[in-house]
């Protein structure tokens, strides 16, 4: 598309800028790309990766049975999180860094039109071509039709979370082209016909044992004797896609940031394979999301400090590849750049949950979170797993869509402790629980849980009905009487003691109690507790006398207690 038109899905500059500052309302016209699309639409349903077949807590039960697998997260996991301590201890200006990255995004995110019109702008004038998608099936369809352009019919893939959310190599593979991942984490996930399990390191789920099994499965002419240790299982690796590299003609990348000042593209990677996919091959196709767009190289400067250290445990990535359209003789003759929206826009409307677009990709928060530890990637359902897919999934598609992922958390807040960039994870899974129990409330038919929170207000707010309800609860002291707790329950309520146990009902209730044991002495007032408290703090002539006498009776009951 040339620089110059703004007839794009975003309706660029005025949808989109409307969208990043006032809550997301269109133009009059709805938008100005082709069909009249407006901003603001979440992914739809059918295409991609962002949600599962099954709720996370199925998905979940049936992770937590696996044995092998928690035990290569925690050790996986382990090994990630005390790399990243020891780097970043090194640093005395850490939360200076995290701070300004919060900074930047933000900044950027509240002029996003801007800066994509001038990454736009400078990515064509540099001789690349821009492309607009609104979402996965068009962005699978543009790069389908410009591989098949070139003659060509296989591909090298960089590693992408951008493709990956959208399913591009099953769209080409349903085209009759051959997908080759060159990343080493990705190319076990491939020929284990697996899917991917964390944003960094995608087989962290597998170990060294299993990874040899599907090499020697998988790839042909494998020395059956092949050792399960990294450096031979690397060189198989290496030895596979050597060939593949040197014949490919077109190649598939994300990017980790694009720089709008001067139409640079930057990928960050740890084993060579994106450098050479990056500079062998005739054409490169970069698929990226709006939102990592940076209008700086001081800017990017900030997320290579962050990235590295959060993600790997490393200093700085050993290769950090960076082009800008194209330069004669050297590199790619043909260079695309594929903008995808797919849901953000959606999720830049809401100014508390457009936060989680700040989001660069480095897996910290799934490293420290106790759920993640335990159940894995696959339970999520999202090519984006754990606490930062928990918040992000179901932005990008609704939430109704992946309704079950903000509930996959424990609040603990550790996530956001660790985040480079500040994302208060926590407060935005509480927002998206909130979104979800409103949507549930519209219902026309009220759900059972609904009924019971009806119910539990009716008797609470009527002091009487409250009282006759805890006295009517000793009933259940029937049961557990031989362990002191209550480990089966009939339905409904045993969805709660099929996994926890709860606790006896006690002999008799708080107010039974506070009668018994704090009985007005004779000729002393009883003070009624359902009984409006005066705003003035004075309950009458009387209040100070009121007041001596209940500190009286606390001190006798501390005393008789001693």
């Amino acid at each position: 598309m040339a620089a110059g038109s703004r007839a794009t899905f975003l309706g660029v500059p005025r949808i989109l800028g409307l969208a990043g500052r006032d809550g997301g309302r269109g133009g009059a016209d709805g938008g100005g790309g082709p069909g009249g699309a407006r901003a603001g639409r979440p992914a739809p349903a059918g295409s991609g990766f962002l949600s599962g077949d099954r709720p996370f807590p199925d998905a979940a039960r049936e992770a937590l049975g696996d044995t092998q697998l928690r035990r290569n997260l925690a050790h996986a996991t382990g090994t990630i999180r005390a790399k990243r301590a020891r780097v970043v201890a090194e640093l005395d200006d850490w939360e200076e860094l995290r701070t300004a990255g919060e900074a930047v995004k933000r900044a950027t995110l509240a002029r996003l039109d801007e800066h994509l019109v001038r990454l736009e702008e400078e990515v064509t004038a540099r001789g690349g071509q821009v492309h607009w998608a609104r979402d996965a099936a068009e962005a699978n369809s543009i790069v389908t039709e410009l591989v098949r352009a070139t003659g060509q019919r296989e591909v090298v893939k960089v590693k992408s979370m951008a493709t990956q959310e959208i399913g591009l190599n099953e769209a080409l593979a349903a085209a009759g082209l051959t997908v080759h991942e060159t990343d080493l984490a990705e190319l076990i996930v491939q020929l284990g016909h697996d899917r991917p399990s964390h944003i960094v390191a995608p087989a962290l789920h597998r170990n060294r044992g299993e990874i040899r099994e599907i090499f020697l499965r998988e790839i042909p002419g494998v020395d059956p004797r092949l050792r399960a240790e990294p450096r031979d299982l690397a060189d198989t690796a290496r030895a596979h896609l050597r060939q593949t590299f040197l014949r490919a003609k077109v190649a598939v990348s994300g990017a980790n940031a694009a720089v709008a000042e001067t139409g640079t593209l930057c990928v960050v990677e740890s084993e060579g394979n994106g450098r050479m996919c990056l500079t062998l091959p005739e054409t490169l196709i970069t698929v990226m999301g709006i939102e990592k767009v940076v209008p700086t190289w001081r800017d990017l400067e900030i997320y290579l400090q962050l990235l590295p250290r959060s993600a790997t445990g490393e200093r700085m990535n050993p290769y950090t590849s960076t082009w800008a359209g194209v330069t004669p003789g050297d590199g790619p003759r043909n260079v695309h750049l594929v903008l995808l929206d797919n849901g953000r826009t959606a999720t830049l409307a809401d100014p508390v949950g457009r936060d989680a677009l700040h989001c660069i990709k480095c897996g910290a928060c799934l490293n420290i979170c106790p759920v993640y530890q335990r159940v894995g990637g696959h339970a999520y359902g999202s090519v984006y797993p754990g606490p930062i897919g928990a918040i992000l999934s179901p932005q990008l598609t609704g939430v109704e869509r992946n309704a079950s992922l903000p509930y996959a958390s424990s609040l603990c807040g550790a996530c956001a402790e660790v985040c480079p960039v500040r994302i208060d994870i926590p407060s935005i899974l509480v927002r998206l629980r909130a979104e979800h129990v409103e949507e549930r409330s519209r219902a026309r038919v009220p759900s059972a849980e609904a009924l019971a929170m009806a119910a539990g207000a009716w008797v609470m707010s009527d002091a009487g009905r409250f009282a006759a309800a805890g006295r009517a609860g000793r009933l259940g002291r029937a049961l557990g009487r031989r362990r002191g707790r209550v480990s089966t329950l009939p339905p409904p309520l045993s969805a709660w003691t099929a996994s926890r146990d709860a606790p006896r009902p006690p002999e008799e209730t708080f107010r039974d109690w506070w009668s018994r044991t704090r009985a007005p002495r004779d000729g002393q007032a009883r003070h009624n507790p359902t009984a409006p408290d005066d705003p003035t703090g004075r309950e009458g002539p009387t209040a100070p006398d009121d007041r001596r006498a209940r500190r009286a009776r606390r001190a006798r009951h501390d005393q008789e207690t001693r």
